[in-house]
């Protein structure tokens, strides 16, 4: 194992906070709530493009446009109100039901929480960790917004170690996407691995691995706990 970090850096969406319960809106929308996970694929793909491509468009506003796009692409009229309906759903989504039991024991131990996310902040609102009553496990929340860069840019991690005042060493990512702990591991960081289901690691010897692999947050904390601080 790794020197012990001083930061735990966790990934917002999907990682902490429940996707799925959008299914039925791409359920109405195209008559198969799997469409959800094609527009995630696209959401993650576009937003590496727009960044290689040295442009920037916000990550709601993102996904709006691809809905649209993927309702060309199926045939399907996308009314407004789905538009709209898909920006609330992203600023409103749940925590998964492990995620505050497995904070708890981070925080109940000593470590610093913090997330960084390819979510806008949301100006006069709350943000969507607040909405899922999850904020106040955070000593602060890091958007991509602030230098228009998504993740797994490198200079996303260096952008979060420098306002943290650390070296990039000293933070752990946390996230449910191997793209993501391969971005955080070739920045300087350590990453820990959440398994949502659809994700697992990536068993390519070339590519850095996940310091930690877990099924969920709590899982994660008792393997942290033991490793760095039994």
């Amino acid at each position: 194992m790794d020197d012990e970090p001083k930061v735990l850096v966790f990934d917002v969406n999907e990682t902490l906070l429940n996707f799925e319960v959008m299914n039925p809106l791409f359920e109405h929308i195209f008559g198969d709530k799997r469409v959800l996970r094609e527009w995630f694929g696209h959401l993650v793909m576009y937003s590496m493009t727009i960044t290689l491509s040295g442009l920037y468009e916000d990550f709601f506003s993102l996904g709006q446009g691809l809905l649209q796009m993927l309702g060309a692409i199926h045939h399907v009229d996308i009314a407004q109100a789905d538009v709209q309906a898909l920006k609330t759903g992203m600023q409103t989504m749940p925590a998964h039901p492990d995620v505050e039991t497995g904070l708890q024991k981070l925080k109940d131990a000593g470590f610093r929480l913090v997330t960084l996310t390819n979510s806008p902040p949301n100006p006069g609102g709350q943000s969507p960790l607040e909405h899922a009553g999850i904020a106040h496990f955070f000593e602060h929340q890091f958007s991509i917004d602030r230098i228009r860069t998504y993740k797994p840019a490198s200079q996303v991690y260096h952008f979060v170690a420098r306002e943290l005042d650390l070296p990039a060493s000293s933070c752990c990512m946390v996230a449910a996407h191997v793209w993501d702990t391969i971005g955080a591991q070739s920045a300087g960081f350590t990453a820990g691995l959440i398994t949502r289901p659809g994700n697992a690691p990536l068993p390519l010897h070339r590519l850095p691995q996940p310091t930690i692999i877990a099924a969920d947050i709590p899982a994660f904390a008792d393997q942290v706990i033991a490793h760095w601080r039994s």
